[in-house]
């Protein structure tokens, strides 16, 4: 059994639909928790699709709770529809 760690954290983050869109805010906060440009990375696409743009600009009802995990850059990612994300490091 493997336990948890001091070194295993989450970090929290905040998308914000009208600001840009939620995939390339996911990549920015890979390339800063990482010291790297956006550029730097796997583009998004190849991950997501157009998934979560879709969620963020044709939200669900608030009583579906839609929330989408996915591997990205050694982080395991969580999105709610709300726009909390969470961020761990996985590699």
């Amino acid at each position: 059994m493997t336990m948890n760690n001091s070194s295993d954290k989450i970090i929290h983050r905040k998308l914000v639909a009208n600001q840009q869109n939620p995939a390339v805010q996911i990549a920015k906060v890979v390339a800063d928790l990482e010291g790297k440009q956006p550029e730097e990375l796997t583009p998004t696409y190849e991950h997501l699709g157009n998934t979560i743009d879709y969620i963020f600009s044709n939200p669900p009802a608030p009583g579906a709770r839609v929330e989408i995990k996915f591997s990205y850059e050694g982080y395991r990612i969580t999105i709610e529809q709300d726009g909390s994300a969470q961020f761990v490091k996985t590699a």
